[in-house]
């Protein structure tokens, strides 16, 4: 690190990752901390104790006994999980013995460089990076809009032949460094052959969702406007753009066909993030006061299994996302929907002392309520739109989500809206089977055909 170091430091605890850094935040929880300096010299000690931000209990608190230890100073260059944002500086794990001596101090030193993730160029897959005036405009810096792009084998043998895109668009926490071309049912539309280009929507506060946001920045006109462009300049594209993606990816895919309905020919929005925030983590934003309990006391289950059992409360996930303050999932819809006061302080959906809604929040959050918008525009969207959306879930969804889709059914089928909605047993992770994997991919099938005969 050259020069002197300003911001966070994070401290992790596992009694059995030997790796804490690199939890998958949200489905696992673990003791973490984290400091604010300023003007550190290299060599100079940061000190946890009990005035560290804290979870789940200060320092003192904790459990005793051994645990693997690790610390990172997060320079946030651009990674969205301070685990494993390039950059970043780490120590190696240890192992701690914590007991009821409070005098003992633990040395461990963050000497290590986390590197950046190579992508492996091949025959077929190649990366496309496009530097975004746009959101450099907006952060003040250089910003790319990065993808995977995956080519039809036939490609180089036929060279004036075009293809159609399917962008497919991984959930959060995937990298497409690291998860491209592997969606091998979204290679072939019938017997065409497609273009297929992987998108994940990393960002410093979690997944874009190539939104434009008033925290992220202009992700959806860079994508639209300068990405896209620069695909059509260098690869033989026929002009028919598709949408494909689960998660977050899902509620991208929804997000972008809504908002430029003249770009994309046709979405299928697999699981997605909540599209109706009357059901947000099982909870309608608009009328509870509270996110960490219900009206009897009880703590509310944010994830689950089978989409009944509870198994990490949004208590325990909020107050671990308050610690690792930037990048997991919680703060990635924050950053999304919300916005700042006058002041230039952030606004956030609750109050992370006792989970109160902040009713400051919901107006700016509204602005992204896909089912307000289907519901308050749809005489001027349907013409784009009618036929053009597929949401498929799962009847057990894991973190609620089936519950949103449920609440934009009614609302489209109120309005007659050609949209398909299709359920299936399953939960958020055991739905590709070849059946659900079958019936989507012949919704964009069917969305092309309809595009190759409108340009006709």
């Amino acid at each position: 690190m050259n020069g002197d170091f300003s911001g966070n430091v994070l401290l992790y605890l596992s009694k059995e990752k030997k790796s804490p850094k690199d939890i998958f935040v949200g489905l696992e929880l673990t003791p973490v901390y984290r400091v604010v300096v300023k003007d550190l010299k290299a060599g100079d000690p940061v000190v946890f104790n009990d005035n560290s931000v804290s979870y789940p209990v200060e320092l003192s608190n904790i459990e005793r006994g051994e645990y693997y230890v690790q610390a990172v100073f997060d320079l946030n260059l651009g990674d969205a999980n301070i685990g494993s944002s390039s950059g970043n500086l780490y120590s190696e794990p240890i192992q701690i013995n914590l007991t009821k001596d409070f005098d003992t101090v633990f040395k461990i030193s963050a000497d290590k460089v986390i590197q950046p993730i190579t992508f492996n160029d091949t025959e077929f897959l190649k990366e496309l990076s496009v530097k975004s005036y746009l959101l450099s405009q907006f952060h003040n810096k250089d910003i790319f809009v990065k993808a995977a792009v995956s080519l039809p084998k036939e490609y180089f043998d036929q060279p004036n032949k075009e293809y159609p895109v399917i962008f497919s668009i991984f959930g959060f926490g995937a990298n497409y460094k690291l998860h491209s071309g592997h969606s091998t049912f979204l290679e072939q539309l019938g017997e065409q052959p497609t273009i297929v280009v992987y998108l994940d929507g990393n960002c410093p506060e979690g997944h874009s969702t190539y939104a434009n946001s008033d925290v992220n920045g202009p992700w959806g006109d860079a994508l639209v406007n300068e990405f896209i462009p620069r695909l059509k300049q260098k690869y033989r594209t026929n002009g028919a753009f598709l949408l494909y993606g689960h998660s977050s990816g899902g509620w991208t895919s929804l997000w972008l066909q809504i908002n430029y309905p003249k770009t994309f020919a046709g979405a299928w929005a697999s699981s997605p993030d909540q599209v109706d925030f009357r059901n947000y983590q099982n909870k309608d934003i608009y009328k509870t006061s509270n996110m960490f309990y219900d009206e009897k006391g009880n703590l509310l289950a944010d994830i689950t299994i089978a989409g009944r059992f509870p198994v990490i409360s949004a208590k325990d996930l909020y107050r671990t996302e308050h610690v690792i303050y930037r990048g997991s999932q919680l703060h990635s819809f924050d950053a999304v929907f919300g916005g700042f006061d006058a002041n230039g302080n952030r606004i956030r959906l609750i109050n992370i002392l006792n989970g109160e809604i902040n009713k400051e929040a919901l107006p700016l959050w509204k602005r992204y309520d896909l089912s307000i918008i289907l519901r308050d525009n749809w005489n001027n969207l349907k013409e784009d739109l009618d036929s053009k959306i597929r949401i498929s879930i799962g009847t057990s969804d894991n973190f609620h989500l089936h519950h949103a889709v449920k609440l934009l059914d009614q609302e489209m089928k109120t309005l007659g809206a050609n949209m398909e909605f299709q359920y299936y047993a399953g939960d958020h992770f055991t739905l590709f089977t070849q059946e659900y994997k079958k019936e989507g991919s012949s919704f964009l099938l069917e969305t092309y055909k309809n595009w190759l005969n409108e340009k006709q």
